[in-house]
């Protein structure tokens, strides 16, 4: 497989931190680094925008993914507000992670703390085609919770 290439430039305020990397031979993102001068806490259910200090030129046709880190999630409640959050091929900011903790405790983020991962992926475009009927199909307008769920218990949105 092919690597997409992808320009990054650092942030004056990002200078001595690593640039984000694959952390296994196969991991499909990037750790990104917590770019905050100094540690900032998150108490029980705030969330907070963290900087990375890291802006991207991604090509046409893909996009940035940012996703939670697992671990963070199990051991902390700490996760992407947003997830996934969305870094457009277009987009030439700093790229900022809005994290949550839905933990019972406070949790510290440091400098260069690893806080979410950065996917790159490809994006199809779609053309909507408007219409007065669509297909059916076997779900057809089951809503939440509609498919696994036996007996009149389902409900449609």
């Amino acid at each position: 497989m092919e690597a997409v290439r992808v320009k990054i430039k650092k942030a004056d305020h990002a200078r001595d931190l690593p640039l984000p990397a694959y952390m296994s031979d196969n991991a499909s993102g990037m750790d990104l680094l917590a770019a905050v001068e100094t540690a900032v806490t998150l108490e029980a259910g705030q969330r907070l925008y963290i900087p990375t200090g890291v802006h991207v030129a991604i090509p046409a046709g893909f996009e940035g993914q940012i996703r939670p880190r697992s671990g963070l999630v199990l051991r902390h409640g700490v996760t992407v507000l947003n997830s996934p959050g969305t870094v457009d091929a277009d987009y030439r900011g700093e790229i900022g992670v809005i994290l949550v903790n839905h933990g019972t405790e406070p949790f510290t983020v440091s400098r260069g703390d690893r806080i979410a991962q950065l996917v790159i992926a490809p994006v199809q475009k779609a053309v909507l085609v408007e219409t007065e009927k669509l297909p059916n199909s076997a779900r057809d307008t089951g809503g939440f919770g509609h498919t696994g769920v036996s007996g009149d218990s389902r409900t449609s949105i």
